[in-house]
């Protein structure tokens, strides 16, 4: 285990939050807010100078491997959050420090569940680094990291097999820094364009850059005490064309950006999600159209923007879900576990495994009616290897495990069994709200410190894909031999 090489990138990825605090210090001071500039300024200081310390001295073996990748990748996120969190610990907006780790990781893992009741209380500066962390856990903050850091040991891609949703990760080009490079430039201009339409659909500047860093990231957190009910029907089919865009995997716009048109309207997954999130909202539609006066165009809004909003795991609302018939409600817990496209920003389970586990199911089934048949899984044209059908089979076995635990682990607070699996549902799988006392109109303060601490490491576990959080929770990990 390369213990200074660890050292070293945790240092950078420090010194860069510390950069990155740069934008909502000079949104604080736009708005005059010099409590949340102090609050900012010095939790910004602090990550650079822990940062720096971690720098100083370079690593003489920079090489590092598989294992040395998983776990930079975990505690990397979890240094950025204990940092992050420290504007709301120290300007007293969230004064119980817990709670603010719980709020910025839901920013980070882009989940959106919150501990807040009235959202508005926190400035302007604060909600902007608040929904900011979600435009940065996004893509995955190492993923920057390696567009601006180059690591030795040519295991970089585990970095971004690590940090990145999904079953697999490719190379879009040659080198991994490279890669990162595309996905990033590709990121970027995709919220400033939408940042430009958001703000000519009627919202003001701020709420256009904090709900495009949000539909980026795929995470819920909201500005306006309401929600994005404040927003015009027509700014809330923008939004609801932006998560559905995000939940897309990004190779899909790098091959539509080298005009290879073909290969790109030819994604098998991207088309299994968008006949999911079609047929979900037509249902959802017609089930709740008597709640709301036989108006179907209205429902029709409003099922397309819940079931966008959760199977990309974004959690915006414009209605409250939890009223809506069991027969909607179990349609949006399926959407909360599918998720969105792997390499998309969304989290969940991913079609691609959705679609895997199902093709598995059916070759199953095929060869018991023909014993002597050799038959294989294909996805996107390609064959898929029994290793990844494998690993899909243990990654919902580790999902599973890991699920029962924490409903486990939650249900000594005060909280109902749907309450507490829709809780474990909603963070787990990187979405925010879930149903009952977590619904999209109520919070999470009300539940124990440890339950907290429980749907954070949830919260972690979702968005880095398990492995790299279980691994650091594991004594061999540190071992110099394995």
């Amino acid at each position: 285990m390369n213990i200074n090489m660890i050292v070293y990138v945790l240092g950078w990825v420090l010194q860069l939050e510390a950069a990155l605090m740069l934008l909502p210090m000079g949104c604080a001071l736009i708005y005059k807010e010099i409590w949340a500039f102090t609050a900012l300024g010095i939790s910004a200081v602090i990550a650079f100078l822990v940062g720096t310390l971690g720098t100083l001295m370079k690593p003489k073996r920079t090489a590092y491997y598989v294992r040395e990748g998983f776990v930079i990748c975990a505690l990397s996120w979890v240094v950025m959050s204990l940092i992050g969190a420290l504007p709301f610990y120290i300007s007293g907006t969230i004064p119980h420090y817990i709670d603010a780790v719980f709020e910025i990781v839901s920013g980070f893992t882009t989940t959106g569940a919150s501990i807040l009741g009235e959202v508005e209380h926190l400035g302007k500066g604060l909600l902007f680094w608040r929904s900011f962390s979600h435009w940065v856990g996004g893509m995955g903050v190492l993923v920057l990291v390696l567009t601006i850091l180059p690591l030795g040991g040519g295991y970089n891609m585990m970095i971004m097999k690590a940090e990145s949703p999904g079953p697999d990760v490719s190379k879009m080009v040659p080198r991994v820094a490279d890669t990162a490079k595309a996905l990033y430039k590709i990121y970027f201009w995709l919220t400033v364009a939408w940042v430009v339409i958001f703000f000519f659909s009627g919202m003001s500047l701020f709420d256009s850059l904090c709900i495009a860093f949000g539909s980026a990231g795929t995470g819920g957190f909201a500005v306006r005490n309401s929600g994005m009910a404040d927003y015009s029907m027509f700014s809330q089919v923008l939004i609801t064309i932006a998560m559905l865009m995000y939940g897309v995997n990004f190779n899909v716009y790098y091959l539509f950006q080298k005009r290879k048109f073909k290969d790109a309207l030819h994604c098998e997954e991207a088309r299994v999600y968008l006949s999911i999130v079609f047929i979900s909202s037509i249902f959802i539609a017609f089930n709740i159209v008597k709640m709301y006066g036989g108006d179907i165009l209205y429902t029709l809004h409003h099922s397309f923007f819940t079931v966008a909003s959760l199977i990309t795991t974004t959690g915006f609302s414009t209605l409250d879900f939890d009223t809506w018939p069991q027969a909607s409600q179990m349609i949006l817990l399926f959407l909360m576990y599918c998720g969105a496209c792997a390499g998309s920003t969304g989290g969940g389970i991913k079609v691609s495994r959705v679609i895997i586990l199902f093709k598995e199911i059916g070759k199953e089934l095929l060869v018991l009616i023909h014993p002597e048949a050799v038959r294989h899984i294909r996805l996107e044209g390609k064959r898929i290897e029994q290793s990844v059908v494998t690993s899909v089979n243990c990654y919902l076995i580790m999902y599973l495990l890991i699920f029962l635990v924490s409903v486990f682990g939650i249900s000594f607070d005060k909280f109902d069994f749907v309450t507490n699996f829709s809780a474990v549902a909603a963070t787990f799988n990187n979405i925010g709200p879930g149903l009952g006392a977590v619904g999209p109109v109520c919070n999470y303060a009300e539940y124990s410190d440890i339950s907290k601490i429980i749907l954070t490491i949830d919260m972690l576990a979702g968005r880095l894909e398990i492995l790299p959080v279980m691994l650091i929770f594991m004594p061999k990990t540190w071992h110099k031999n394995n």
